[in-house]
């Protein structure tokens, strides 16, 4: 018996261990579909996003005011849209007469699932209030037609709408956005069984980043578009890259 060769057996996983871990890249994220591309948020961009392969793909949503869940970034309208005014003061009838810069429409939730079709994790920041439950049925909906929750994950800047889908149901994937210091997040990522932080890229460090590795919490930087800084996540070992150019991940 040659008694060296549990010894090779336990090197040789070692060595391909190791391998695998650097050369493994981060997801590429696609921020509001591929909005470097394509008007933020429409289908449109969601579609060029699913085009250049992208990992996950990063929408906002807010719940109007006749109830539904829509696809959009700011509070307002006024920045990218022919009308004026809070979002969550209109229904959804009344959006069907607004365009995203002349001519895209601004879509639901829903029919960015539909479009997505599994091709790609959706990660559903929570922009508006009262948005956690509503987005949590729609998952649901969504699970009884064969997707999964690994299809999801839900992130925002709102706390307090990530507890709210935390008590709605503890496995649901959560992400803790944050614009502070990023190992500040990471006890109430804890407190909420979150899968990630997202943190804003330029306070990223090799210090903050091994704090939140430690705690087994993934990372997912925002926004990064400049190659050189893509370079630094990348040296950082973060775990994805949210950016306008998924191309350049």
């Amino acid at each position: 018996m040659n008694i060296r060769t549990p010894f090779l057996s336990l090197l040789c996983t070692v060595i391909t261990t190791t391998t695998i871990a650097q050369t493994s890249k981060p997801l590429r994220i696609g921020h509001r579909g591929a909005m470097g591309h394509l008007t933020e948020n429409t289908v449109e961009s969601v579609i060029k996003a699913i085009d250049l392969q992208c990992d996950m793909i990063e929408i906002d949503v807010f719940k109007v005011k006749s109830g539904e869940l829509v696809v959009f970034h700011d509070q307002s309208l006024d920045r990218i849209t022919n009308a004026k005014g809070d979002i969550e003061s209109y229904t959804l009838e009344e959006l069907e007469d607004v365009l995203v810069d002349g001519k895209y429409k601004i879509p639901t939730l829903e029919e960015v699932i539909d479009v997505i079709d599994k091709r790609a994790i959706l990660n559903i920041e929570l922009k508006g209030n009262n948005t956690a439950a509503d987005t949590y049925t729609i998952i649901q909906n969504f699970v009884k037609r064969g997707w999964s929750y690994n299809d999801f994950i839900l992130s925002s800047f709102n706390w307090e709408e990530l507890k709210i889908a935390y008590d709605l149901d503890s496995a649901l994937p959560l992400a803790v956005l944050t614009e502070e210091k990023p190992e500040d997040a990471i006890e109430f990522a804890l407190s909420i069984q979150a899968k990630a932080i997202n943190p804003y890229y330029k306070l990223l460090n090799e210090e903050n980043t091994a704090l939140i590795k430690k705690e087994k919490l993934k990372i997912y930087p925002w926004t990064v578009n400049n190659p050189k800084d893509i370079k630094r996540m990348k040296k950082l070992k973060v775990d994805g890259i949210i950016t306008n150019f998924p191309e350049r991940i």
